[in-house]
């Protein structure tokens, strides 16, 4: 199956109440010691790892908003003449509306007092029910295959693994058809993948479209139920950032290797198969992250690579046709093969005679026949008689499967001003794999994505805030024959009646024997 995806989202938002799905709010109020509320006070809001800041003054009920926030940690201080000046150091994840009050007593201005409290554990702004999944927890516990995806199941009223992937592994193919993932109950189709406030969901099978490297990530949060109109669809929300840069450098290079020279021999292989040399098995997964400034305090970056690449070789049995059967002669098969060529009907009567033992003459083979041969190997061992005299598993074949998957992520932060934040993101991943069957008749899995974000918060008064967000997607998804894009056996064959088929299709026909079956199968 081929698939092109162009996916474009523009999101723009006139109002304080409205914000992506990817950040979160800073609000709260302002009071003195009695209770009474304070206008005027000067609240300012400053991300502790880019410096970046917003400031307002409360209002005249003493309130204040810092909407369309990204993550990260703050420090938030509140302050006006004749009070000491109050700060908190908050930490402010995906889609939170975080609240933080001030109670400001009144002192000189010089004076500064900093309040650390415990996060609430009850949310009292708004009904929405999610789990957040912090950067700790997706880079420090163990991931099979490092997909970040596995830890939705830590998040309650979720269920995963509970069943197969259904028409999507048969159509899409690859690890995105095997998300098995139902968020309050809902089918595992009812998802809903955001990646920096864009959509990241394909539309065919809502699987998702990009699946970035854990070390790219900041966070991510599972919505389970009562969630703003913004997201638009699905049951089950699953919202992700990616890291900013900061005014520190950081960076991780890392490699995961497995190789055969420390395995041991297949346990099925051992006695049969003692001669067979042990099969090949190489697994690298690798990548390095890289954040910090470009210029301090202004512009920042993010730079994510991951690769992938795993190499096994299969040791499969499979039923093929003797040299003798090759060569026309069929004389141990118990069936009786006929000339068609000799057949006559009388009525309802069909009659032909026997090829005399059982033996096809050469020059009676169909040249295409003959071509198909070079994809049925000649038998490398000896196997039980099966019925009607075939001889079963007298080929073993030592299959290569291969995997190799790579992505690429650029995320750029630029702090225009107080007043105007932007950001900007390219990922890129391209999957190349093979699962092989008997001589070149396996299928092949190729993908390439390209994805693009740009998103601007800008800060037109005290009252009016515009959030700004333009996402692209291409998606090329093709899952066909081993000989995709490679070869067109079809073609060559010349079969009459077949036309010929686009790279996408190439590949080796089925070709069936009416009373010969099995010949191909693996047992």
């Amino acid at each position: 199956m081929v698939k092109r995806t162009l996916g474009v989202l523009v999101c723009l938002c006139l109002s304080i109440p409205a914000y992506a799905q990817t950040l979160g709010t800073i609000t709260g109020e302002v009071k003195d010691a009695s209770g009474a509320t304070i206008p005027g006070a000067t609240v300012t809001a400053q991300n502790v790892a880019t410096n970046a800041s917003r400031t307002q003054q409360s209002n005249e009920v003493g309130a204040y908003v810092f909407p369309a926030m990204p993550p990260g940690d703050y420090l938030v201080k509140a302050e006006l003449q004749g009070f000491t000046t109050v700060q908190h150091t908050v930490e402010l994840h995906v889609e939170e509306q975080l609240r933080v009050n001030f109670t400001l007593e009144v002192g000189t201005f010089a004076e500064a007092t900093e309040v650390t409290a415990a996060t609430p554990l009850i949310s009292t702004e708004n009904a929405t029910i999610g789990t957040v999944i912090e950067n700790r927890r997706i880079v420090e516990l163990p991931l099979n295959g490092r997909n970040y995806l596995s830890l939705i199941a830590l998040s309650p009223n979720v269920s995963a693994q509970f069943a197969g992937p259904g028409q999507a592994n048969d159509r899409q193919g690859g690890s995105r058809a095997n998300q098995q993932i139902s968020i309050s109950g809902q089918r595992r189709e009812f998802n809903y993948y955001t990646l920096d406030g864009v959509d990241n969901t394909d539309v065919n099978f809502n699987t998702y479209i990009f699946l970035p490297s854990v070390d790219a990530l900041e966070e991510f949060k599972v919505q389970t139920g009562i969630y703003s109109a913004e997201f638009g669809r699905a049951a089950g929300q699953v919202n992700v950032v990616t890291k900013s840069g900061s005014n520190a450098f950081h960076g991780t290079a890392w490699e995961f290797h497995r190789d055969d020279k420390f395995d041991s021999r297949p346990y099925a292989f051992t006695a049969a198969q003692a001669a067979a040399a042990k099969p090949k098995f190489k697994w690298d997964q690798f990548g390095y992250t890289a954040t910090g400034p470009v210029a301090r305090n202004r512009l920042f970056f993010m730079s994510n690579y991951e690769g992938y690449k795993d190499d096994k070789t299969f040791l499969t049995p499979f039923t093929v046709p003797s040299a003798a059967w090759r060569s026309g002669d069929f004389s141990s098969l118990a069936t009786q093969l006929y000339d068609p060529a000799t057949c006559t009907v009388t009525g309802a009567t069909r009659s032909c005679q026997p090829f005399a033992g059982n033996r096809i003459p050469s020059n009676r083979i169909n040249p295409i026949s003959q071509k198909l041969l070079e994809f049925y190997p000649e038998p490398n061992g000896s196997g039980p008689l099966g019925a009607g005299g075939v001889q079963t598993n007298n080929y073993t074949a030592a299959q290569d499967r291969v995997i190799d998957k790579k992505q690429y992520t650029q995320r750029m932060d630029f702090v225009q001003s107080s007043a105007a934040n932007w950001m900007g993101r390219y990922s890129y991943s391209h999957d190349d794999e093979v699962t092989p069957a008997l001589k070149l008749n396996g299928s092949k899995l190729l993908n390439t994505v390209h994805q693009v974000m740009i998103g601007n918060t800008y800060t037109l008064s005290p009252t009016v805030l515009n959030e700004a967000r333009f996402g692209f997607n291409s998606f090329f998804n093709t899952l066909g024959r081993e000989l995709a894009f490679v070869r067109d056996v079809v073609d060559e064959l010349g079969i009459p009646g077949i036309s010929k088929g686009i790279p996408d299709s190439w590949g080796i026909p089925s070709i069936g024997i009416n009373g010969l079956s099995g010949f191909g199968d693996s047992t």
